[in-house]
């Protein structure tokens, strides 16, 4: 039976790779679609509250974008690897076509190679995106999603030729799907044995949109999943693995970008966490009042006014929904503290239990176990505004308490076996991995305390 998946797999990899038109049409019907729902219901007027998504092109786009493409690429990363950014991604098509046929090929500088820039662009993307309710409102759509796109040709047109300099190092969502993809029970591996003893005839090296040196090609995570290099030296294949892989065996790397970790601990858990709860959260509620009455006592006014433009903070009277500069500050305050809050607990625990076991790569290494129990918030977070568009419909789930519950419990074992696999590949004595793996599941608990609240407690 595995040897029957590993040819069905490797045979996939290899379909896709001789049907590359068939790719190329599917991402510019991709495209287009993306821009029509983009750029149109941008210039139509706010729906009626009665409208229905089926009945009205801008809560159709709002659904699409929002309540299926992201919660639902975030899920394909952990299936299937990067393959929407392969195949599907339009931002990254665009990048790359304007690359190829008018870019201007210039050397990339080093600044732009900075390792943190997916990290500080997810974290202000998301933050941005809260401060002007982009999941519901089209112009506020077009801002950051158009904007991203925009920016993503920009850097294609001077820098690169044919390939996806955004993608590699600026696009927002890039690190997300770096770590993600992590999990992906398949991808692109180098046979190194067949790549040193090819024989055949000699072959142009494949573009690769990424970047990635192929001859070292291990794992998926920062793969585009584009199968253009299947096949070649006859050492380039799509293979099944175990979704334990690239984190217990891969994972452990004397070099790695101390980034990504700020990105998981930080970004996908603290400001996540943030950005998903702070409309139900009666602490957030207690501390807008507190300025509020603050500033009232002092006779100051003008913060409470909503005067800010709706492209700095969600303005829109005529849907009675506008933020004054109070809102705005509790907003960032309330999501960037709960990315420190997080981010420096988990960091300092981690810290804790490398110190304890004596091992200078384990923090990093260690930190990768929290992914899933990070894809699931992201998921459940995601999946908050799906429910709700289709609860305004009339639809209703009462099977969702017990799903969320699934899912979390799931990724919390997921989450431990990782960090157990990984314990267990350290010379230190049984105690202190004991004791290390006792200190990593109380990492766990507020994260899974904080959905608790979320979706039961609040």
């Amino acid at each position: 039976m595995s040897h029957i998946i590993t040819t069905a797999v490797s045979n996939l990899g290899t379909v896709m790779q001789r049907h590359r038109t068939v790719i190329q049409t599917i991402q510019w019907c991709v495209v287009a679609i993306y821009l029509f729902l983009l750029i149109v219901p941008s210039f139509l007027p706010l729906p009626p509250r009665q409208e229905h998504i089926l009945g009205n092109l801008v809560l159709f786009a709002q659904f699409v974008f929002w309540g299926i493409w992201w919660p639902f690429v975030i899920l394909s990363m952990l299936f299937i690897g990067r393959i929407w950014c392969g195949v599907f991604c339009p931002e990254g098509a665009l990048a790359e076509y304007t690359s190829r046929t008018v870019g201007r090929n210039k050397t990339i500088p080093r600044w732009l190679k900075w390792r943190g820039w997916p990290t500080v662009a997810f974290i202000l993307t998301t933050l941005y995106g809260q401060l002007i309710s982009v999941y519901d409102y089209a112009e506020a759509a077009l801002l950051i999603l158009g904007g991203s796109t925009l920016a993503a040709m920009v850097i294609g047109f001077f820098f690169g030729k044919g390939t996806r300099v955004w993608c590699r190092y600026l696009c927002p969502v890039n690190g997300v799907f770096n770590l993600l993809s992590r999990l992906a029970p398949i991808s692109f591996k180098t046979d190194q044995e067949k790549w040193a003893h090819y024989c055949g005839a000699r072959q142009e090296n494949p573009n690769c949109p990424p970047m990635i040196n192929i001859h070292q090609l291990h794992g998926v995570n920062a793969c585009h999943m584009c199968a253009r290099c299947a096949g070649f030296r006859d050492a380039v294949a799509l293979k099944p693995r175990s979704v334990m892989e690239e984190v217990v065996v891969y994972g452990e790397d004397k070099n790695a970008n101390p980034w990504e970790t700020r990105l998981l601990l930080f970004g996908m858990i603290g400001v996540a966490i943030g950005a998903f709860t702070w409309t139900v959260s009666p602490w957030f509620v207690t501390f807008k009042q507190a300025i509020a009455e603050w500033l009232v006592d002092h006779n100051i006014f003008w913060p409470l006014d909503p005067t800010a433009p709706w492209w700095i903070l969600t303005n829109h009277p005529a849907n009675n929904d506008s933020f004054n500069w109070v809102d705005g500050f509790c907003v960032a305050s309330y999501i960037l503290g709960s990315g420190v809050l997080f981010g420096t607990f988990l960091t300092l625990m981690l810290w804790a239990i490398a110190s304890l076991m004596r091992s200078s790569t384990l923090y990093h290494h260690l930190a990768q176990a929290f992914l899933p129990l990070a894809a699931a918030g992201l998921f459940l977070g995601l999946t908050a505004t799906t429910v709700k568009l289709l609860m305004y419909d009339g639809v209703t789930f009462w099977w969702l308490p017990y799903a969320r519950a699934f899912i979390l419990a799931l990724t919390s074992l997921w989450s431990l076996y990782l960090a157990a696999r990984i314990l267990q590949r350290t010379p230190a004595s049984l105690i202190r991995k004991l004791v290390s793996f006792a200190l990593f599941a109380l990492c766990c608990v507020p994260i899974v305390y904080a959905w608790w609240l979320m979706f039961w407690g609040w």
